[in-house]
């Protein structure tokens, strides 16, 4: 099994394959197998194929206008690097309801594309995102619904290190197709949240 980001082993060492017990429907095409304690483990080469896919679709949109969430917290340090970045917004712990549809609010985004770290987490910006018609990409575990989500990106989206890497290779992969040098990018640690 090839991957193109990142080695395998950096997969698999993160987590990233990790899944639940439990798995929806709408994550079927990204499951590899279950193991024999009925944890179902993620195929980390779709997730390395649409990590490139999600840098490519995000890269054409203006940087100010892409937002990215975690109520996660282990997704807040990652997310918070990846906006600083690329010059994204990001919204880490508890997304205020109206932060999408009330243009009274004093933090009111009008973003033109979503990134969220877990769609039941995250379910108030998702919602939010489908009332004003923008695109989600979406970070799904084994047992996430993929409804109101454009873009599944399957990854354990609980893990601290997982987290970290795939917001770590989004970032990379995001400024190498915006045509900037990647040679020398931060290290990944930089990334990972606080235990």
């Amino acid at each position: 099994m090839e991957t193109k980001l990142t080695s395998l082993d950096n997969y698999l060492a993160a987590g990233v394959h990790i899944g639940t017990q439990q798995k929806n429907a709408d994550m079927m095409p990204y499951i590899y197998r279950v193991r024999p304690d009925g944890l179902y483990v993620l195929d980390v080469k779709k997730t390395d194929e649409r990590i490139a896919t999600v840098a490519k679709f995000l890269a054409k949109f203006e940087p100010s206008k892409i937002l990215i969430v975690s109520r996660r917290q282990y997704g807040q340090k990652p997310i918070e690097q990846l906006a600083r970045l690329i010059g994204a917004k990001a919204i880490a712990g508890r997304f205020i309801p109206g932060t999408l549809t009330n243009p009274n609010l004093k933090h009111f985004v009008e973003p033109d594309v979503l990134v969220v770290t877990d769609p039941r987490g995250d379910e108030q910006a998702l919602r939010e995102a489908a009332d004003i018609g923008i695109p989600v990409v979406a970070l799904c575990d084994t047992d996430n619904s993929a409804a109101g989500v454009d873009i599944v990106i399957p990854t354990n989206n609980k893990g601290r290190k997982a987290l970290a890497l795939v917001y770590w290779l989004l970032a990379r992969e995001i400024l190498r197709a915006r045509g900037m040098d990647v040679e020398d990018f931060m290290p990944l640690e930089e990334f990972e949240g606080e235990v």
